[in-house]
């Protein structure tokens, strides 16, 4: 239950903390881009069984390689793609955590 509610509230907590935090003029806009970051869960599809409460998702999954990670954490040097890359990284560090408590 704690390893769950941490796990979701990373998700779907921290976005919105930094959406207020950091855009406040449009952090309902920003929040929604950074939600979108949940759409690399899509690469749990992939696997057998898809869901697996005792896997770790990083560096298991393609969109939760380490490459990937890279790749996430490039996007957000480029203002037009920093809050596409926060939403990805936050959803890696939500993930990591969610690993951590396993």
């Amino acid at each position: 239950m704690l390893q769950s509610s941490i796990h979701y509230g990373l998700h779907f907590g921290l976005p919105l903390v930094v959406a207020i935090v950091f855009y406040k003029t449009y952090w309902l806009k920003a929040y929604g881009i950074m939600i979108l970051g949940m759409l690399i869960d899509l690469d749990h599809l992939l696997a057998n069984p898809i869901f697996d409460p005792n896997r770790c998702s990083i560096n298991f999954h393609p969109l939760h390689s380490y490459y990937a990670i890279v790749v996430y954490i490039a996007l957000l040097i480029p203002k037009k793609l920093r809050l596409i890359g926060l939403g990805l990284v936050i959803h890696i560090i939500a993930d990591t955590a969610d690993c951590w408590l396993m």
